[in-house]
């Protein structure tokens, strides 16, 4: 059975895995389900409908699955999903969507730091860091690998693409292009996460192709995008690559334009 601290409050309809771990003073709400191996160290609050999978770990005073806030929220059984491995450090925050139709996800081993916040209709992929007081607004889709660290606040809508890295205290209102740094107040592309990708194993030919798609797309503001796209799709090195392929993918299906 699960190890539940006497001080904790759990509600009937809660489904706990037989390894869980509640400390002191937390309250689990209705129609919370917890897979096996989470650890709730103390002081901890979840609501649902909430499914959260295995071996997540939640630390004080974090708030997880609650209504959401948008304004538009009438009360009904809206959903979070979490996958496998997280890590909610303390008073971080992560609501629920706005309509039954929708739902909040977060995926696998991301991390969480103090205070951070996902808002409703939010979608995260997976090893993703919000550091300290890190905020996303409703309906932000963050790609694997980003990071957006410490007080960067996120505009409801935006897309964070992968390995991205968003600097401290950014505000940023449009897209952010997957490899890239961006940063400012308004953020704006810096470079390629030339570091993080490195750590990540890509290969100097992604990178060297990455640093193109960099000059031509970010350094020369006065060509016209569809041209700027068209010499590097026609580029014999570099044409090809998968990450200027992605890069393209990304900025075409952009709807609130994108950081340059």
């Amino acid at each position: 059975m699960a190890e539940i601290h006497p001080t904790s409050i759990v509600d009937p309809t809660a489904e706990l895995a037989g390894d869980v771990v509640i400390g002191p003073y937390c309250v689990i709400g209705p129609h919370v389900r917890l897979g096996e191996g989470c650890v709730l160290h103390s002081h901890i609050v979840l609501e649902g409908p909430a499914v959260f999978g295995r071996n997540n770990e939640f630390y004080p005073f974090s708030v997880v699955g609650l209504k959401s806030q948008d304004l538009k929220y009438r009360g009904e059984p809206t959903c979070l999903e979490v996958g496998d491995g997280n890590v909610f450090r303390e008073n971080a925050t992560i609501n629920r969507s706005t309509f039954p139709e929708g739902k909040t996800v977060i995926g696998n081993n991301n991390h969480f730091l103090v205070s951070s916040h996902v808002g409703h209709d939010c979608v995260l992929g997976d090893n993703i860091i919000l550091s300290g007081f890190a905020g996303c607004a409703g309906h932000v889709h963050v790609g694997d690998y980003a990071i957006l660290s410490g007080f960067a606040a996120i505009h409801q809508f935006v897309r964070i693409g992968e390995h991205a890295m968003v600097g401290g205290v950014a505000r940023v209102s449009q897209d952010v292009p997957p490899f890239t740094i961006v940063e400012g107040h308004p953020g704006i592309v810096r470079g390629i996460n030339t570091v993080g990708l490195k750590r990540r194993g890509f290969s100097e030919e992604d990178l060297r192709a990455l640093k193109q798609c960099y000059k031509k797309l970010f350094l020369t503001h006065s060509v016209n995008l569809d041209e700027a796209i068209a010499s590097l799709l026609e580029d014999e090195r570099y044409g090809g690559n998968h990450c200027l392929l992605r890069m393209v993918e990304f900025l075409r299906t952009s709807e609130r334009g994108f950081c340059h």
